[in-house]
């Protein structure tokens, strides 16, 4: 069962718990804004969701509850910046805006981030760069490695996920995927609520068979998108987001989901593309539209009721959910009942008032 929650009370609820837990209020308010924004948009394992696990990362000394994050302009379109172990809403925050602005200034940039943290899901910072009339572009090494090189058996990649954003007549067009056929927090919500995964996502990493409890997933192999295309890009973002940066990849991984006092070291990265220096902003959504109404308009195979592009489900789930409220499974409310509890706040609201 589930029950709605205001996505205002969420963001509340949130934020009282960061701050409870020792984060600065500006800090918490920012977190909280950012990991609401991911339930809004649909991305349920990396809202609230997390909220319990981020508590434990603050209270190991996994998170530095006040970073000095710095930025080091290193070109005049490039920039790296050093989140000092800080949450990494908080880092990628600063990288977004270090994006946009340079992008501003000089048409295009890159901003590459370390001694970062998880920062949520892709779609959020891809679609920064939109709302200043621009293409953003971003990717991060996954927090903990969950997948093999194609062939392989060794976890040794992560789920590296790859945000794209691009304006529209209608709003962002958001592609947010991981480089897996699913990410790893939808697999610890299926933990949660005790359901059995689908064939095709994890196979047991010494039989090949099929693996479908999400408990026993240290047995196994999540598989990539793609079969070797998939373990690919994975591959190529990782060295991008972790390689370039001085951040890590490989087996220099830390598994967040299993240490909760080892700094990780996260790496990411994200590009900005100032559109009005190819095209006028307005003649690139015009096109952009005319092009996505194509789509829309051709054939279906049979049996498929409706063409989605990306964007669309993570708009339209928005507006559901701001009208309706974010939908939060029991197991997961009880866990944020003992949160509350143990960190000394209220306990989430439920009302939708």
């Amino acid at each position: 069962m589930t029950q709605a929650i205001a996505a205002r009370i969420a963001q509340s609820f949130i934020d009282d718990v960061l701050r409870a837990a020792g984060l600065p209020a500006a800090d918490a308010a920012r977190v909280a804004e950012l990991m609401t924004e991911a339930d809004l948009t649909g991305a349920d394992a990396h809202g609230i969701f997390r909220l319990p696990h981020y508590i434990r990362r603050l209270k190991a000394g996994g998170f530095n509850r006040a970073p000095d994050i710095t930025v080091k302009q290193t070109a005049p379109a490039t920039a790296l910046v050093d989140g000092d172990n800080g949450m990494g809403h908080l880092v990628m925050s600063r990288a977004a805006e270090t994006a946009i602005a340079l992008a501003r200034e000089c048409g295009v940039s890159w901003v590459g981030v370390r001694k970062s943290n998880h920062a949520g899901t892709a779609g959020i910072y891809a679609a920064m760069p939109v709302e200043h009339g621009m293409i953003g572009f971003y990717a991060a090494v996954a927090n903990a490695n969950h997948m093999a090189v194609w062939g392989g058996s060794d976890l040794l990649l992560g789920t590296n996920p790859l945000g794209i954003g691009v304006p529209s007549g209608d709003g962002p067009l958001v592609l947010d995927m991981a480089t897996t056929v699913v990410s790893y927090g939808t697999v610890k919500k299926y933990a949660m609520q005790g359901r059995a995964m689908p064939e095709g996502w994890f196979v047991n990493a010494k039989t090949g068979e099929p693996l479908t409890d999400p408990t026993r997933t240290s047995e196994g192999v999540l598989l990539p998108i793609g079969g070797y295309k998939g373990a690919g890009l994975a591959i190529m973002l990782g060295i991008l987001g972790g390689i370039l940066n001085g951040a890590a990849f490989g087996r220099d991984v830390v598994d967040f989901n299993a240490d909760d006092a080892s700094e990780t070291n996260t790496g990411h990265f994200i590009c900005a593309i100032d559109i009005k220096r190819f095209i006028p902003l307005a003649t690139f959504t015009a096109e952009v539209d005319r092009h996505m109404a194509d789509l829309h308009a051709s054939k279906r195979l049979p049996g498929l009721d409706a063409i989605r592009l990306p964007g669309e489900r993570r708009r339209q789930c928005r507006a559901e959910r701001l009208r309706d409220g974010i939908p939060l499974p029991d197991a997961l409310l009880a866990q944020l009942d003992k949160l509350a509890r143990e960190v000394g706040v209220k306990a989430i609201d439920r009302r939708m008032g």
